[in-house]
């Protein structure tokens, strides 16, 4: 797998009090006694700010945390991507599974080898998606939009030659609400040296991308 993943800062005001240790007539003169009065009036005026307290509304998420990964993809689309893969997966160990959660499955049939990920990242927030999605797919140019897809879903495909033998692999980043899913699909043909066409990656990924988010959201929600 290669590829993904924000917090609020409280200000209080403070009012500064001046104390002066004067002598009697000055306590009693008329422009400190109208600074200690405003200095008393500022600061109750505070206490009462504290008190109240800014409103705090907590940010609502569509979805709480990442869904099982491995049952995003059904197993026809597994059959068919993957041939000869376990159709159940394997979950990659994550750091927090309710945050980030990845699904597996790569074989070998005769020569042909196929590699399929799927991904879902939870985020605090849509802007947060969104802010996440966009440097994402600014990170990798030569893409294009894939209409109909959660908020914003973007494919990409590219090409790689190593020791003369090629790899093609297809991208599909995709935003829904909160929830970042995104889909690695690759292929190499170890008999020719030659990678899978552009189109066959391409609409490998996005298939299983439209699986993964559709997943997603009919599945359990916060």
């Amino acid at each position: 797998m290669r590829s993904l993943p924000l917090p609020l800062a409280l200000t209080a005001r403070l009012t500064p009090v001046a104390v002066l240790a004067c002598a009697g007539w000055a306590m009693s003169s008329g422009p400190l006694t109208e600074t200690q009065d405003t200095a008393a009036k500022d600061t109750q005026k505070t206490q009462s700010e504290k008190s109240s307290g800014p409103s705090s509304t907590a940010v609502s998420k569509t979805y709480s945390a990442a869904p099982a990964p491995c049952t995003g993809v059904t197993t026809k689309t597994v059959t068919a991507l993957v041939p000869g893969a376990k159709t159940a997966g394997k979950e990659i160990p994550s750091t927090d599974t309710a945050l980030r959660r990845t699904c597996s499955w790569n074989a070998l049939k005769g020569f042909d080898y196929r590699w399929l990920d799927v991904s879902f990242e939870i985020t605090d927030s849509d802007e947060a998606a969104r802010s996440s999605y966009k440097e994402r797919i600014g990170e990798k140019s030569g893409g294009g939009a894939v209409p109909g897809l959660g908020d914003a879903a973007y494919s990409v495909v590219n090409l790689t030659t190593q020791d003369k033998q090629q790899t093609r692999e297809g991208i599909v980043i995709a935003q829904v609400s909160n929830a970042l899913v995104i889909v690695n699909y690759n292929g190499s043909d170890f008999e020719t040296r030659k990678a899978p066409s552009t189109d066959e990656i391409n609409k490998g990924a996005i298939k299983a991308a439209k699986e993964v988010v559709a997943a997603l959201q009919n599945g359990k929600k916060s």
